[in-house]
């Protein structure tokens, strides 16, 4: 995209850089994505712009720097605010789609990112397990948000659409090399319809990465995170 006032910087492979980028894609933003190979070495421009954790995401917006996925999200809403809202105008749905998140955040996604690098099958099986306990649990409150509609949101993808929307491709990657559906039509027939809605959005369907390519990144991390933990402090 043409250089703008609006940067983000990110990792392709990322699922928290998806955040922002679909963020701005439902608010029509126009923005410069800057890619960042995180395996190799961090860019001064990272560095300087989130000097705390030195990670991506990074929202930079004119001389202001956001950092952190869902703080990013939640800037976006409010600072454009034509277009779709992404929280919910009433105060308690936006309260409990951000207790929501914090759930995916907090205690969801350890357990998926357990499940790719554990070395041990029984905390593998012990990790699968609680990505199954939670995916149920967000069907439930896909009922609730959705209303019988398509989105967490209603009929536009919303805050928690976003959220776990995110980590799509990993749940992909992760069903394949370990022979497992982790949605189901039995526990989640929701979210498996979700899943469609989601990944075929206009704000969604160009930035998504491709499973194989993914999959490929994630054999290579594993095997980093792996020889960190074997490596003596």
């Amino acid at each position: 995209m043409a250089e703008s006032d609006v940067k983000v910087l990110g990792s392709w492979s990322s699922p928290f850089m998806l955040r922002a980028r679909i963020a701005l894609h439902l608010k029509s933003v126009n923005y410069e994505y800057i890619e960042e190979n995180l395996l190799e070495s961090k860019s001064e421009l990272l560095l300087k712009s989130n000097p705390v954790f030195k990670k991506v995401p990074v929202l930079i917006h004119g001389d202001k720097s956001i950092c952190e996925s869902l703080i990013i999200v939640q800037y976006i809403n409010e600072v454009w605010t034509s277009g779709p809202s992404i929280l919910p105008s009433d105060a308690y749905e936006r309260a409990n789609s951000r207790f929501w998140a914090a759930y995916i955040d907090d205690k969801w996604f350890p357990a998926l990112r357990r499940v790719l690098v554990a070395e041990a099958e029984d905390t593998k099986k012990e990790a699968i397990a609680q990505v199954e306990e939670g995916l149920v649990l967000l069907e439930e409150a896909f009922r609730k948000f959705s209303k019988g509609k398509a989105f967490f949101g209603g009929d536009n993808i919303g805050y928690l659409d976003i959220t776990i929307g995110c980590f799509l491709v990993w749940i992909e990657v992760i069903e394949k090399y370990n022979e497992i559906k982790l949605l189901t039509e039995a526990k989640t027939p929701c979210l498996l319809e979700w899943v469609d809605s989601f990944s075929s959005h206009g704000a969604v369907k160009d930035v998504l990465p491709e499973a194989d390519k993914l999959a490929e990144f994630g054999v290579k991390l594993r095997a980093k995170i792996l020889k960190a933990r074997a490596t003596p402090n």
